[in-house]
């Protein structure tokens, strides 16, 4: 990679917070940047100082890089600051889950009936022997157990690792190994497109792969029919959730927790193919995820926010149950999939529910989009006030399509930057101070110290300044960093800290524009070299995506005699347009109309769909070893391995 990212895609859109909204936003004044910069170590204490503490810390911040160590001393607990402070400040009556699964169930929840269940699942986990420090996975539906699971193992001091309930059997094999987990919290099925996945069969296949530190599964009976008696039941090892948790009183007090105590382990998928094991602990985590909460979606006490991630991924973990339940929050929790019984079914759920605030990815919204406007239009979408976006960065058109058919041309849109790894949220618009762009993630968090590096190392942000692109890294500690790589910290070191001697780097190319705004570029390895020039997939992608066919789309650079990388696009089209040469063509024209002649595409397929992890991720590394004709790698992740068999056909057939 040279000293900088071409950027060729300019947006020049701008859309500043509506009057009203910044005159009653949490964070309104432009100062807060200045303030929070020049006494960062100040700034997070303001906010770890908004939690329960049992007693105080001593230090604020020990930074002994790359181990960074938050309010040393202070002693705190995860569940008590998201349930019982509210219970114990006169707030149990109000409503923190409207829960609805797919068949169309709903259960509401009080704090106050949070507070009494997560006591009693608490107990039943100590009654199987769990304690402080103890490995629990956790591997069910999205829906209130899960939550509960999680909440309860922070109560009494066990570490909660929850896996995604659409990985397979090996992978919870893996992660209960790595963990060296105790016990396994499952459920007997849940609920998608209709149809009831065995998750309890499939943690039985795990065990038989052989898990020996596992004593114990609570099982619970979400489907009924097709449940635990049906699977490989095991007496004295496996035990229902209601025989467990049921008798249990509905008092068990908090673990007075280190600050610096494992909160929860979490899995992401590492290159070497074995899962990383992220490691976050109490104090810090809790103090980056409420304040995070609280600022970018702008809480207010008649909010009815509805995050759309599962709890198997870090979005589930910040942002449905810690950020907004320590900030006292009610939300929506979804079991099921989005186009069941049809594809209005989110746009149903936000009238149902009168939601407020919906954040979501991008990979679902340009879902909706290639399905068609029809659908959210169907629906009463004036309650929402705030969108959000996560997980990838989000394409200029799918911005404006998510403002516009979604937010109805009035709600602000915070695009949200960050990792597994980061714990929180470190770069975003303050939806009451910032001026919006479609695709751009706007400015560091305050307190969050983000630059451009270039292959040497050097600030180019610091010594050339804006606009620049380049390698996006974190250049001082923040209160929810990981704390390591569970059982490996050279590992970590390697990972994030080799590549340069002063600062954090994940992996990711960002630019900086004129005016301070970051603009995500995807993963470094998504840099394409096209004939000496660096150029982001993600610009090509968001210039496809903007062409009236186009639903989505996925670029990869392809090995290039001439020119070193040529362009390879994989295009989705919305519903009702027809593939043809003719639609081929004008689409790469498009694409050097947009950005240039350079990134115009060499080949481009149609597909009905693209190869994705079951968190949405594209899986890029795949498009290339098709689009190069070499043997398809490792496919156990994607949500169906179907689309890359289809796919290497169709190039087959083209190169044939």
């Amino acid at each position: 990679m040279s000293e900088t990212i071409d950027s060729l895609l300019t947006e020049s859109r701008k859309f500043p917070p509506p009057p009203e909204f910044a005159a009653a936003a949490n964070a309104s004044d432009p100062g807060i940047y200045g303030e929070a910069d020049s006494d960062w170590q100040g700034w997070w204490t303001g906010w770890a100082e908004k939690l329960d503490w049992f007693s105080k810390w001593e230090t604020v911040c020990v930074w002994d890089q790359p181990f960074s160590q938050w309010f040393v001393g202070g002693k705190v607990n995860a569940c008590h600051n998201a349930v019982d402070r509210h219970v114990l400040r006169g707030n149990g009556g109000k409503t923190a889950w409207i829960a609805e699964g797919e068949p169309g169930d709903i259960r509401v929840f009080t704090y106050a009936d949070v507070h009494r269940e997560v006591q009693k699942v608490a107990n039943a986990l100590k009654a199987l022997g769990i304690g402080k420090g103890d490995r629990v996975c956790i591997y069910m539906g999205q829906g209130p157990e899960l939550c509960l699971a999680m909440l309860a193992c922070a109560r009494i001091g066990a570490i909660h690792s929850v896996i995604f309930g659409g990985f397979s059997a090996k992978s919870i094999c893996e992660r209960a190994n790595d963990a060296q987990a105790k016990a396994i919290v499952t459920a007997d099925g849940l609920w998608r497109r209709g149809k009831v996945i065995g998750l309890k069969k499939i943690v039985d296949e795990a065990l038989e792969m052989g898990c020996p530190t596992v004593e114990k599964v609570l099982v619970h009976q979400r489907v009924g029919a097709g449940g635990p008696e049906q699977s490989n039941w095991k007496e004295g090892r496996d035990i229902r959730w209601g025989e467990a948790v049921d008798p249990q009183p509905a008092d068990c007090p908090c673990e007075p927790m280190d600050s610096e105590d494992v909160l929860f382990i979490l899995y992401t998928s590492g290159s070497t193919g074995k899962p990383k094991g992220i490691v976050h602990t109490t104090g810090g985590y809790l103090t980056g995820t409420m304040a995070t909460s609280k600022l970018v979606f702008d809480y207010k006490d008649s909010d009815v926010y509805w995050c759309t991630a599962d709890c198997g991924w870090i979005t589930g973990h910040s942002y449905v149950v810690y950020g907004p339940m320590c900030n006292g929050v009610t939300q929506i929790l979804y079991e099921g999939a989005p186009d069941t019984p049809d594809k209005d079914r989110f746009w149903r759920i936000v009238e149902r529910h009168r939601a407020t605030i919906l954040y979501t990815a991008p990979t679902a919204i340009r879902t909706f989009m290639k399905w068609g406007e029809e659908f959210p239009q169907r629906c009463d979408l004036g309650s929402l006030r705030l969108l959000g976006s996560v997980g990838e960065p989000i394409n200029p058109e799918a911005w404006i399509w998510y403002h516009e058919f979604i937010g109805g041309g009035r709600c602000p849109i915070v695009d949200t930057w960050w990792q597994t790894e980061t714990g929180a949220i470190m770069i975003t618009p303050l939806p009451g101070i910032t001026v919006t762009k479609p695709g751009s993630a706007g400015r560091p968090f305050p307190g969050v110290s983000a630059s451009i590096y270039n292959e040497a190392g050097d600030d180019l942000l610091a010594t050339h300044g804006a606009p620049v692109g380049g390698f996006l890294v974190l250049k001082r500690p923040w209160p929810s960093m990981l704390r390591g790589i569970w059982g490996d910290n050279e590992r970590y070191r390697q990972v994030y800290w080799s590549k340069f001697s002063d600062a954090y780097f994940a992996g990711d190319g960002a630019k900086v524009d004129a005016d301070g705004d970051f603009w995500l570029l995807g993963r470094v390895d998504d840099i394409m070299l096209v004939s000496g020039h660096n150029i982001s997939t993600m610009e090509v992608e968001s210039a496809l995506v903007d062409h009236h066919a186009v639903a989505e789309s996925a670029v990869i650079g392809k090995a290039h005699e001439i020119k070193g990388q040529s362009v390879a696009a994989f295009v989705i089209l919305k519903s009702h347009v027809e593939a043809s040469d003719t639609l081929n063509m004008e689409l790469r024209a498009h694409v050097a109309e947009k950005i240039g002649s350079l990134a115009r595409p060499d080949d481009l397929y149609f597909t009905a769909d693209l190869p994705k992890t079951r968190s949405g991720k594209i899986m890029r590394r795949l498009l290339r070893d098709i689009a190069e004709g070499r043997v398809l790698g490792d496919v156990t992740t994607l949500a169906d391995p179907a689309v890359v068999a289809a796919l290497k056909e169709q190039h087959d057939e083209k190169e044939g």
